[in-house]
């Protein structure tokens, strides 16, 4: 089924009418608004949509519509002779209404007569904001991705100023616009006087109309002479019906008014990130009404318009909606997870926001912050962790990081740090952010090499890489592990699972790999005199450097490694460490440098567990998370640290403790949201919410914990069938991916555009051939983004990133099989396969 998004023509009005609860009068102003409509613009053809009734038929709301105003049009797709709520209704007639279903329903219709031309349509709700559709979801959130704007219906009743305010909010945190109010008038409650007030002081108009006659004999002809008097009188409130629907029609009109400049009024003020904007035009920016669930609602600038042509009509004119539905294939930079639009997050922000909007962190505490500290340490399960230090994005949770090891190094192995160049071990091609400080954490590269302070402070190891070419998964070797010979094919495996199993500590490749790091470092230290005071590393994935998939053996031994070399990094004897430095005799102390795993990107069942590093089967000393933290609703981020870390800072003096802090630090809000978006992951992961995505992965070809025999260029077996019951994958998590096993596979073997694929939990990364060499400033990814974008003849595309030749997707935690099914075969159109 195709992604159902918003609705907006130029010429055809679509809004849609909530009331706050039953028997507010929505039918009544439904009616009102439709005949005012109909005497300001006479021509004007008027659609009424009731997607759900209940109660008899013959009392129906489309009956009352068809029978007083005049020449509408009105239409009912699920009628429930029960008069209860539509859930209700549903359940006695054991009758499912799936929530896609009513959606695409009322989508289509509201398309349909799109077709037919300029025109004026309701969509008028059952109950309230909250009263639960027929599947259990409640309205306001059953109609979100439709994103209408709205004619809000104010109760009159006792207590109804309560739920009409109550009902508004709800229809505003979900992203509402509200463009107009109405009301019964009472003149014993006289809610409509407050409302007066309370609409007003927003900007909202108020259209205000007398109670209708009570029912009777001639119920059908008083309720036309009711009508018809509200077209002739003087309200109390500053709108007629006439200029409330003449501001409805102004309101839809200012909208389009907005998108169609957008684009141009954004290129005379805003400075984009990681954009050059030389050549940049209004036509290639993106703009974006909206977003629910795992797409944007973006822009489609006009075009010509088509023509329909009926067999029993003239031809007629007719557009494309405005707004399509838009995958946002990159998760907007790596931070969606829980859904764009998430009520959960939302209301957790305003929770929060309403408790403490932000309070002071410095020697205090508030509940969200705390409970995310302690939420955090369980989670990542991690025996070596034990302290958590807020900041505010992926960058400065790694400045932290940074200043945490390096101050436990000098301390430990009592260096005088003024003056002294305290370097990091790291991977060559990572990327740890943009302030100065995570920039000297990487080698030079586009991102930072023409920054005038930049100053890479630190020795980064060239890594060996995961790829899936033609069906197999190798391991590319760099030219420093092996020599240009053995390089072709160091090793191949028939599974991603066989690729992370620990098994392979005991192979051939991770005696190379400890020959290679031990030796590097003992020449980068003893014979250079480099001094280095910390392990930093994207455990896993390499992101912003190319989404390179390393070869998870490699860090394990680098790790390892890296710990077991006290002596070499203190230049003490090994025989006199344990003498001259600090205890390390407690397993969970930090030896030989701090482990710091950059997270950002990768963690938090990004890649499919609850930390990437749990692949690695490592235990960092720091771990640094953001990003899915807050399942992407706002920006904050943490850093994890190690006791034996958090004691470097202990003393009397001040100067020595970690003093580092910005002004919204641990800010309840984001502390909240974040709590709320780690307790749901959790709960979809032990809810097996991944299950069909983890058995399209299991088997053997393609996919499986299957164990064959893996031959490397140097003659020896790496893993043999005798010894893979014991060794291989019986204690490695299971690898799988949201994106199928078919279709990755079948990409592998694309091989005239395809150099490399991998996928792995919610992304995918494609590596396409470019004959002018690869890298970040390649092009070649350019025209398969461009396809995605195009969409085919589908209503709807994809949004996506490219990193020069390679072209990335990322599906969120809650996206749905068949959605993941359907984004494949635009990817698959897009490489002609």
């Amino acid at each position: 089924m195709s992604p159902i998004g918003s609705g907006l023509w130029r010429h055809f009005r679509t809004y849609q009418v909530f009331g706050a609860n039953t028997d507010a009068g929505k039918t009544i102003f439904s009616t009102i608004i439709t005949r005012a409509v109909r005497s300001v613009s006479p021509t004007e053809k008027l659609w009424y949509l009731k997607p759900v009734s209940t109660g008899a038929a013959d009392d129906a709301d489309v009956l009352h519509l068809n029978r007083h105003a005049r020449g509408i049009t009105t239409q009912n797709l699920y009628q429930f002779d029960d008069p209860v709520s539509p859930h209700l209704a549903a359940q006695s007639l054991k009758r499912s209404v799936p929530d896609k279903t009513l959606l695409q329903g009322v989508s289509s219709q509201i398309q349909e007569n799109a077709r037919h031309g300029s025109g004026f349509m309701l969509v008028e709700t059952a109950g309230g904001p909250n009263s639960p559709g027929p599947s259990g979801t409640l309205q306001a959130e059953l109609y979100r991705s439709l994103r209408l704007p709205i004619v809000f219906v104010a109760d009159w009743h006792l207590g109804g100023i309560s739920t009409s305010i109550s009902a508004y909010e709800s229809l505003k945190m979900r992203g509402y616009d509200i463009e107009g109010v109405t009301v019964l008038r009472d003149s014993y409650y006289k809610n409509f006087e407050y409302f007066q007030q309370y609409f007003g002081d927003r900007n909202i108009p108020l259209l205000t109309a007398p109670h209708p006659p009570e029912r009777g004999n001639d119920d059908v002809q008083n309720m036309q002479q009711y009508y018809d008097d509200i077209e002739q009188e003087t309200p109390q409130s500053s709108f007629s019906t006439r200029g409330f629907a003449q501001n409805l029609l102004h309101t839809h009109q200012g909208r389009i008014d907005s998108l169609d400049s957008m684009a141009e009024r954004a290129m005379d003020c805003i400075w984009w990130p990681f954009t050059q904007h030389q050549h940049l035009k209004a036509q290639t920016i993106t703009p974006i009404d909206s977003a629910y669930g795992d797409y944007f609602q973006t822009y489609r600038a006009p075009v010509e318009p088509a023509v329909v042509t009926k067999s029993d009509t003239q031809p007629t004119p007719t557009e494309s909606n405005m707004l399509i539905p838009t995958l946002d294939g990159s998760a907007s930079w790596w931070t969606q997870g829980l859904g764009h639009g998430n009520p959960d997050l939302t209301l957790a922000a305003a929770y929060a926001a309403g408790r403490y909007g932000h309070v002071m962190f410095a020697e205090a505490v508030n509940e969200p912050a705390l409970s995310l500290a302690q939420r955090m340490l369980s989670v990542l399960d991690n025996p070596r962790l034990d302290k958590v230090f807020y900041s505010d994005n992926g960058s400065t949770a790694m400045e932290v990081a940074v200043k945490m090891a390096l101050k436990a190094a000098c301390v430990r192995y009592g260096w005088d740090t003024p003056g002294q160049n305290i370097e990091v071990l790291g991977l060559m091609g990572s990327y740890h952010g943009d302030t100065m400080g995570a920039m000297d954490l990487s080698e030079p590269s586009v991102y930072n090499e023409k920054i005038p302070w930049y100053k890479g402070r630190g020795y980064w190891f060239e890594c060996p890489s995961v790829k899936l070419r033609e069906g197999k998964w190798v391991i590319d070797l760099p030219e420093t592990i092996a020599t240009a010979g053995e390089q072709e094919s160091a090793a191949s495996f028939e599974s991603l699972q066989d690729v992370f199993a620990k098994g392979r500590d005991d192979g051939e490749l991770a005696k190379i790999y400890e020959l290679h790091v031990r030796g590097t470092i003992e020449r980068l230290v003893q014979q250079h005199g480099r001094r280095f005071g910390a392990l930093v590393m994207e455990p896993v994935v390499l992101g912003a450097g190319g989404m390179l998939l390393v070869d998870p053996l490699f860090q394990r031994v680098l790790t390892n490694v890296v710990r077991d070399s006290a002596a070499v990094f203190s230049g003490i004897a090994e025989t006199e460490t344990s003498s001259n430095t600090t205890s390390t005799s407690n397993n969970v102390s930090w030896t030989g440098l701090p482990i710091v795993a950059d997270e950002v990107f990768t963690g938090l069942y990004r890649l499919g567990h609850h930390s990437s590093c749990s692949l690695l089967h490592i235990d960092p000393d720091i771990s640094a998370h953001a990003k899915l933290l807050t399942g992407g609703l706002l920006p904050l981020s943490v850093t994890l640290a190690s006791r034996s870390i958090f004691d470097a800072f202990l003393a009397d003096n001040k100067a020595d403790a970690l003093l580092h802090g910005h002004s919204y630090t641990a800010h309840a809000i984001g502390c909240q949201v974040a709590d709320t978006s780690i307790k749901t992951l959790v709960g979809l992961d032990k809810g097996g919410a991944w299950s069909t995505f983890k058995k399209d992965w299991t088997g053997l070809a393609g996919g499986g914990s299957s164990i064959s025999k893996i031959k490397n260029v140097f003659g020896t077996t790496l893993t043999t069938p005798e010894t893979a019951s014991s060794n291989s994958t019986a204690d490695t998590p299971q690898i799988w991916s949201v994106w199928s096993k078919d279709f990755v596979y079948a990409l592998s073997h694309a091989s005239e555009r395809v150099d490399s694929v991998w996928a792995l939990g919610s992304v995918l990364a494609i590596s396409l051939k470019d004959p002018e060499g690869a890298g970040y400033t390649s092009n070649v990814a350019r025209g398969l983004q461009q396809k995605l974008l195009n969409g085919g003849m589908r209503e709807w595309n994809i949004h996506s990133r490219v990193l020069g030749n390679v072209l990335y997707l990322m599906a969120g935690q809650m996206s749905e099989v068949e959605d993941v099914r359907e984004w494949e075969k635009l990817v698959r159109e897009g490489l002609d396969l």
